[in-house]
């Protein structure tokens, strides 16, 4: 089969596996590095240059270079994304079990927080917010509300490391177990308190903060220091200060 040809028949399977709900998007190299770093089933990887792509593995994630060398595939992106990454590569990956990731949330004992985004309107804000859960080793995230967390533009904030947490949406009734402190500016002081580990760390809207039965549900109020005069941080620059206030990962020994 001529190159030609080949990228034909590359393009026509990608548009029949992306009409399948369960396959998610991974946008860029990053994405794809990710999830397959934290066990995703990709299905398929579609470069412009595939020798490229080897070369940008092998420089930046040797880890997982074999695993790009038997997925890629070559075919123009234009017409099989709607905006092609500077890195030129997509992939289409299995999303992870719901019942698994459910489990994941409800597992008690835990040993990291749950973060909870009451009724969040950026996706890019989501992602970001994913991206910082992965990177703090938090159980997952949660949102509440009409936003998909893994809607392809929260995905490609979260650069593929929905894969390396539980992402779930839950109702009020439905939240993961434990003690709920609840991000407000009435709240004590975060610096005043020990962030326990099974904590559910619940924070607003972008624009109408938290919701009045989430609030009233809490079990601590928590506000972040904050100079007069400054109406309020991003959330994920919230989730970060929280997470950081919390703990994070132990560091690796040598």
């Amino acid at each position: 089969m001529n190159d030609e040809r080949q990228a034909a028949e590359t393009g026509r399977a990608w548009r029949e596996a992306a009409e399948d709900d369960r396959l998610i998007l991974l946008d860029g190299f990053h994405a794809l590095k990710h999830a397959l770093r934290f066990g995703a089933e990709v299905r398929m990887v579609v470069a412009e240059d595939p020798d490229a792509l080897l070369a940008l593995a092998a420089e930046l994630a040797p880890d997982v270079t074999d695993a790009v060398r038997a997925l890629v595939r070559q075919a123009p992106l234009a017409g099989l994304v709607a905006r092609v990454h500077p890195t030129r590569v997509a992939a289409l990956a299995v999303r992870p079990d719901a019942a698994a990731g459910r489990a994941a949330l409800d597992r008690m004992p835990r040993s990291a927080p749950v973060v909870l985004l009451d009724n969040p309107r950026n996706l890019g804000n989501v992602g970001a917010v994913v991206r910082l859960a992965a990177g703090f080793g938090a159980t997952g995230v949660v949102t509440r509300g009409d936003l998909d967390p893994w809607h392809p533009n929260v995905v490609r904030a979260g650069a593929g490391l929905h894969y390396a947490t539980a992402v779930a949406r839950v109702t009020l009734e439905g939240l993961p177990p434990g003690p709920l402190y609840a991000l407000d500016p009435e709240g004590a002081d975060i610096r005043s308190l020990v962030l326990p580990d099974d904590a559910v760390l619940a924070f607003g809207s972008e624009r109408q903060g938290l919701s009045a039965e989430l609030r009233e549900r809490a079990d601590r109020l928590v506000s972040l220091p904050m100079r007069r005069q400054v109406s309020s941080y991003n959330l994920a620059t919230s989730v970060a200060m929280t997470l950081f206030h919390w703990g994070g990962p132990v560091a690796d020994e040598d």
